[in-house]
């Protein structure tokens, strides 16, 4: 069986056990180098991390094939790429980077498997008269519009 499958299917196993954990990304270099980010309904815990560390290690022979193999982890600073993790993601700010490079900055509202919707909120001045109002709007948007996506973080 090709290595990249293997890993592929000794992972899926572990998920199919763990519900609350998804799979961010995969990535095997040339060199045999694994690394595994993976995301959680309720966050990942280093626990989660080494069961899947040992669900890969533990099924592979070292022997037949030398690799390399991290498991971490999506950080804060990883862009959001999945359904799953905008909707844990529900009522925080992030900013979207549109595929035309507009950056957006608002509340993350709804997610579905096809968009995401968004609470934009500004001010704009008064149509009659002078001042200015507070404008809240909502702006849906297609994942496939969506280059990057990162949550803010506020201190």
């Amino acid at each position: 069986m090709e290595f990249r499958k293997r890993i592929e299917e000794l992972l899926n196993e572990f998920l199919e056990n763990r519900e609350d954990l998804f799979l961010v990304d995969l990535k095997i270099s040339a060199g045999d180098d694994i690394t595994v980010i993976l995301d959680g309904d309720n966050g990942v815990t280093l626990q989660d991390c080494l069961d899947a560390s040992r669900a890969i290690e533990f099924n592979m022979d070292r022997e037949e094939h030398d690799f390399s193999l991290q498991v971490m982890s999506a950080g804060l600073s990883e862009p959001l790429s999945a359904p799953r993790q905008f909707r844990k993601n529900i009522g925080r700010e992030i900013e979207v980077m549109l595929s035309d490079d507009t950056r957006i900055e608002a509340e993350l509202a709804k997610v579905d498997d096809e968009k995401i919707t968004l609470i934009l909120r500004y001010r704009k001045p008064k149509d009659i008269g002078k001042g200015k109002v507070d404008v809240e709007e909502e702006k849906e948007i297609p994942y496939s519009e969506i280059k990057k996506a990162l949550v803010v973080i506020k201190f």
